[in-house]
């Protein structure tokens, strides 16, 4: 394998190893005196890997359905916050579904 072979082959797995990131799921402790409890909320998010290795919607699906519960309520954070997920499998791609639940919170102006 010559120089240029091992240069391309390490540019390569890099954008593979780039394309792997997602975003962290954010949670927060709040104490009771920040925050007025909306209600309860959930919401579900699915990404798929095609043949494998090739994300689509995969990695950010944690955030997105922590997001959509949080909107249902018009609310601002999540607390007691229960994670699952689910996966399935079709010939060419693996798909996962992820289901936040949790209770909604606004927080107060004072620390806003």
């Amino acid at each position: 394998m010559n120089y240029l072979s091992k240069m391309v082959a390490v540019a390569v797995c890099g954008l593979v190893l780039a394309g792997c990131t997602g975003a962290p799921m954010k949670t927060q402790q709040y104490d009771a005196s920040q925050y007025t409890v909306l209600g309860h909320s959930e919401a579900s998010a699915t990404g798929m890997l095609l043949f494998g290795c090739i994300p689509i919607q995969h990695n950010n699906r944690f955030v997105r359905a922590q997001t959509a519960a949080i909107k249902a309520k018009g609310g601002d954070a999540l607390i007691n916050t229960q994670v699952q997920e689910n996966w399935f499998w079709a010939y060419v791609l693996t798909g996962y579904t992820t289901h936040v639940s949790g209770d909604v919170i606004k927080l107060n102006n004072k620390i806003q």
